[in-house]
């Protein structure tokens, strides 16, 4: 519907009036109108005047129609006013809420309707169709006369379909394949599950994000010259897709060539920050790098009391052998002060939530890096839909005022989901999340999972900032119950844990923790247990009172290498502290991973083992380690080590000692990319032994003395809406005869 105004009229000669007629107004008084007019009584005015007079009342968006007749000595103005709008309403739309609809539109109840703010509205809400990938929705304003010149205003909202990618492809890359490049962007292409897929939607909007992240990836892979030429975005004749191309060029690989470090300060000496510097000669280039060494550099000068010293790298290109020299400069910076942090749009985030991501306090000599990495930390903590982070000068050119606004949004999660596995069968999971419990930026977390087999009920809480230093305290309260297939036992167990976790290096942190922990074997009434099981059972509940430490490495996310990294866990725990136990557990992993072929293909190996010193207390099966397919696969939990055979059913017992090695390959099996489905394979070899210090009560034991069991298989690994979903084909090439094989396995996880 659309709304068109009369033309205004043309006078040519000149006019006086001696009084003015208004007619047809209700709400507005004459003198309002007058004044709108800018005519007064008596005097002279102009065609051209009349004009403007006209188009002032035309344009006051007051009138429907307005007209201007000199009559003799007598203007007349006679207008129609535009009516009020009684209500606003939306129909048709289903994917977007009324309420969400309302405040896109500048239109407001009681208020006079405006037909050019309507069309404008209509604008509005169609946008936003066309972000959520619509973009063959239609809008259209109608209105519904009532009495006392009001009407009703109603958005007609035809949503159509979402428009999907059909297709994403590059035009260029001759290094990465198009299916390693979708999986960079945040765009993805219609799959399988289309329908419950939201980032298959073409958003124009997007479009520069995807190119970032291309740019990023690239740079950060030595491809310093990438540059995307082009996006070309085609509909197809059905008009329901897109085919989108990007037109990009990769340019050459380039490597660091020479390192070094120079000083440009008075009394800095290069060689003793020089081993602070982490880049090799040979190693791809990196952005990233670059930026941590400085990064580096600067904190350690904070640390030797030498303010406002700034690196700066000089980079040197070498064509012929594809290498860039670096040099970082020491340099004095600007001698530039923070003089205070104003932070904005915190409703519910208390200001020092937001202040402790900042390295510098008000008084502090002002970095730009650092600023820019405590934006980038206030946008990780995801409290914050938006977060900008800018620097001003201050109450003079010595002093900077830093501005921090930011807008808030949910940080809280009730989920519903589900588990499966042939292993503990299929759970309900029920979980209420806290990420910024009473603006304090603590976490809460309750969580109820009960599956067939094993139920478990927690509480756990965590303060990431305490008193104010990088330090995390973690309180981990847990109730288990376990009736599991594999065994013919059940447990109860229930575990106190306060923890302390921080970092000791760039990518080293460690944890110490207390560990209290009351578990209880109980029988079956018609099952009837092996001699060794039963003297677990006999002993009841046992409370064991420990104190332990994780030391952890992980260069995965953050090392040298995008294309590679590495993981090492080492813990111990020291039970004797009161309770009924005492003994010591250790427990060692080492993940390497990388990938070749362009990416395509990724290669994991792990190694892990255990070793548990026994000194007092019943050393139960439930204490000792038990195997299951997360850590060899091929068999069932507890299917492989020590057993005893004495009773009607044989008992998995456990060991002492553990080793265990995996090795797997994972890669595209050529479906498309957007079905989410790839395939691997995997070769295990473990070895679960020792029952020292265990009371055998006379059982017939097998495997005490331990084998190495070996198993080959190959997985399918498939990405869908509802989790991931694996299943594992596996075959085991050496096992003992007492062994508990598994052929299959599939496992699933999701919360909604």
């Amino acid at each position: 519907m659309a709304w068109v105004a009369p033309a205004a009229p043309v006078w040519a000669q000149d006019y006086q009036f001696n009084s003015v007629e208004i007619n047809g107004n209700n709400r507005i008084g004459d003198s309002a109108i007058l004044a709108r007019a800018g005519i007064g009584r008596g005097q002279t005015v102009t065609g051209g005047q009349l004009n403007d007079a006209f188009q002032n009342l035309q344009n006051s968006g007051l009138f429907e129609t307005v007209a201007i007749e000199p009559r003799g000595s007598t203007l007349v103005i006679t207008v129609t006013e535009l009516p009020t709008i009684n209500r606003i309403s939306f129909e048709g739309n289903r994917r977007i809420d009324s309420d969400v609809l309302a405040q896109l539109t500048g239109s407001r109840e009681r208020r006079v309707f405006n037909p050019s703010q309507a069309e404008t509205d209509a604008a509005a809400i169609a946008e936003a169709y066309s972000n959520d990938g619509r973009i063959a929705a239609r809008v259209q304003p109608r209105i519904i006369r009532r009495d006392q010149n009001r009407v009703d205003l109603v958005f007609e909202i035809f949503e159509g379909d979402n428009v999907e990618i059909e297709r994403l492809s590059f035009v260029g890359n001759r290094v990465y394949s198009d299916r390693r490049l979708r999986r960079v962007l945040g765009t993805k292409q219609a799959g399988l599950f289309r329908r419950l897929i939201r980032r298959d939607t073409f958003v124009e909007s997007n479009v520069e994000a995807d190119k970032r992240l291309l740019q990023d990836f690239y740079l950060s892979r030595g491809y310093i010259d990438m540059r995307t030429e082009a996006v070309n975005s085609e509909l197809t004749e059905e008009r329901d897709g897109f085919f989108v191309s990007y037109n990009i060029t990769e340019g050459q690989q380039f490597k660091f060539g020479e390192i070094n470090l120079v000083s440009e300060m008075n009394g800095v000496d290069a060689a003793v920050y020089r081993d602070l510097v982490k880049v090799r000669s040979g190693v791809v280039y990196s952005p990233t790098l670059v930026e941590t060494d400085i990064a580096r550099l600067e904190r350690q000068a904070i640390r030797d009391g030498i303010d406002f010293m700034r690196v700066e790298p000089r980079i040197e290109r070498n064509e012929r052998s594809q290498t860039l020299d670096v040099t970082y400069v020491l340099s004095r910076g600007p001698r530039v002060f923070v003089e205070r942090i104003d932070i904005e749009g915190n409703t519910t985030t208390l200001d020092r939530v937001v202040r402790r991501q900042f390295d510098s306090v008000e008084g502090d000599p002002f970095n730009p890096r650092e600023i820019r990495q405590a934006a980038e930390r206030i946008r990780a903590l995801d409290y914050f839909s938006t977060a900008e982070v800018n620097a001003r000068e201050g109450s003079s050119e010595e002093q900077v005022v830093v501005d921090v606004d930011v807008v808030e949004q949910p940080t809280g999660a009730l989920t519903f989901g589900g588990t499966f596995s042939n292993n503990d069968g299929i759970g309900v999971v029920v979980s209420f999340r806290e990420d910024n419990f009473l603006g304090r930026g603590q976490r809460l977390r309750l969580d109820l999972s009960t599956a067939e087999d094993a139920r478990r009920y927690g509480v756990f809480f965590e303060e990431p900032s305490l008193l104010g230093r990088d330090v995390a305290f973690g309180l981990n309260l847990s109730y288990s119950e376990t009736d599991s297939s594999f065994a013919t036992y059940d447990t109860e167990t229930l575990i106190f844990q306060p923890a302390l976790t921080f970092p000791v290096s760039e990518f080293g942190r460690l944890q110490l923790r207390y560990t209290a922990e009351n578990l209880e074997v109980t029988g079956r009434d018609i099952v009837v247990n092996g001699n060794t099981v039963q003297d677990d059972i006999d002993a009841g509940a046992q409370l064991s009172s420990s104190i332990g430490y994780t030391y952890t490495y992980d260069t995965r996310l953050g090392g040298l290498d995008p294309t590679s990294g590495v993981l090492f866990e080492f813990s111990q725990d020291f039970a004797g502290l009161g309770g009924d136990a005492n003994y010591v557990k250790t427990v060692a992993k080492v993940v390497g991973e990388r990938t070749f072929l362009n990416e395509e293909l990724t290669l994991r190996a792990t190694l892990e083992g255990g070793a548990l010193a026994w000194s007092s207390g019943n050393n139960r099966v439930v204490d000792r380690f038990l195997l299951g397919p997360s850590f060899i696969r091929g068999f069932e939990p507890g299917g492989i080590g020590p057993r005893d055979t004495s009773g009607p059913e044989t008992d998995p017992l456990g060991g002492n000692l553990y080793v265990v090695a995996r090795f797997d390959a994972q890669f595209p099996i050529g479906l498309p990319e957007e079905y989410g489905i790839t395939g691997g394979v995997f070769y295990d070899v473990g070895n679960l032994w020792d029952l020292d210090d265990v009371n055998l009560n006379g059982g017939n034991i097998q495997g005490e003395g331990g084998s190495f069991r070996h198993v080959v298989g190959v997985s399918v690994y498939w990405d869908t809406p509802l989790g991931p979903l694996q299943f594992n084909f596996s075959k085991a090439l050496k096992s003992e005869d007492f062994d508990e094989e598994q052929s299959f396995e599939v496992t699933l996880r999701t919360e909604f």
